[in-house]
């Protein structure tokens, strides 16, 4: 089983390339425990008007446009924690999208059980916050280092400086998301430069980093932008797909 880090971007239709392999994953757990629907816990923080009432109802019911599954959602308001019963018998787990800090803070009583469930074979799909607080250091928002403006101030996340937090560690790497569509890369690179973070990814919309034991795949339709920390200086490529 895999950990799949989306960039955001969705369609009410579906997105089978983005999100199919988590699918596929979630059905074969589900199988090995005899049960022929899987159940994939959705969780999704608010925060005022984000995400939107059309995503909050429009993502979970994207996912069964692409294949055979039961999203069992659960919406919390930011500042409040999930419980963890919303982990009770599933067979994948869908964090969303929204506000990073606030979904950091909602999780923060489920960490341990997330890693050892992942570790146990559920497949996890962070879709743009979720995606972001899956790494092991993860960057929750700012748009300034040091006073200095590294992203567009609109990607900020109602941080002002670059914010590094422990995430879920479920991926050894820092995530950043929305990559061409908001501009974030720079905020990655400028991280990465300043010693926050050891380099990592970010990953444009509509496209998904599957990340397994057996390595790494991209799929969408997008680009996943590599960022690492040389001795020569930061450097910045893309993962294939």
């Amino acid at each position: 089983m895999s950990v799949h880090l989306v960039g955001g971007g969705w369609s009410p239709e579906g997105d089978p390339a983005v999100t199919s392999t988590f699918l596929a994953e979630a059905a074969a757990r589900a199988a090995g425990g005899g049960r022929m629907v899987p159940r994939i816990a959705v969780l999704i923080v608010v925060d005022g008007g984000t995400p939107s009432e059309e995503y909050r109802v429009g993502y979970p019911a994207s996912l069964r446009a692409v294949a055979a599954c039961d999203p069992v959602v659960t919406i919390v308001a930011a500042g409040e924690s999930f419980a963890p019963s919303v982990l009770t018998d599933v067979d994948g787990l869908l964090v969303g999208g929204g506000l990073t800090p606030a979904y950091h803070a909602a999780v923060d009583e489920l960490v341990e059980e997330i890693r050892l469930l992942v570790a146990d074979g559920l497949p996890y799909l962070g879709f743009s916050a979720g995606a972001m607080i899956a790494a092991d250091r993860a960057i929750v928002g700012g748009w300034r280092i040091n006073g200095i403006a590294v992203c567009p101030e609109e990607t900020s996340e109602d941080l002002d400086e670059v914010t590094v937090v422990e995430g879920l560690g479920l991926v050894d790497l820092a995530v950043d998301v929305h990559a061409a569509q908001w501009g974030t890369l720079s905020r990655l690179v400028a991280a990465t430069e300043a010693g926050l973070v050891d380099g990592g990814v970010a990953i444009d919309e509509k496209t998904v980093l599957v990340v397994g034991d057996e390595g790494f795949a991209v799929f969408g339709e997008g680009s996943v932008w590599q960022v690492l920390d040389e001795p020569a200086g930061v450097i910045v490529g893309t993962l294939g797909g």
